[in-house]
């Protein structure tokens, strides 16, 4: 297990360290998602970006899908 997924809390240095592919919208590296609590965090963030109209339904989608596949293995 590397030291991204210890803990929960996710630093700016740890933030750093997870590859990109590991983000909910990877262009833009935001929604991190390194283990399965990150990802059930990502799901609800992303509909209440959704709801306030910061986040297409497209976008929350994607988001949903990869935090399914690591929620769901």
């Amino acid at each position: 297990m590397s030291d991204v997924q210890t803990g929960g809390v996710l630093t700016a240095a740890k933030r750093k360290k997870i590859p990109t592919s590991k983000f909910g919208l990877p262009g833009s590296r935001k929604y991190p998602m390194p283990d399965r609590s990150h990802a059930a965090n990502a799901k609800a963030r992303a509909t209440q970006m959704v709801k306030a109209g910061k986040l297409s339904s497209a976008s929350k989608a994607k988001i949903d899908a990869k935090a399914n596949r690591i929620l769901h293995g």
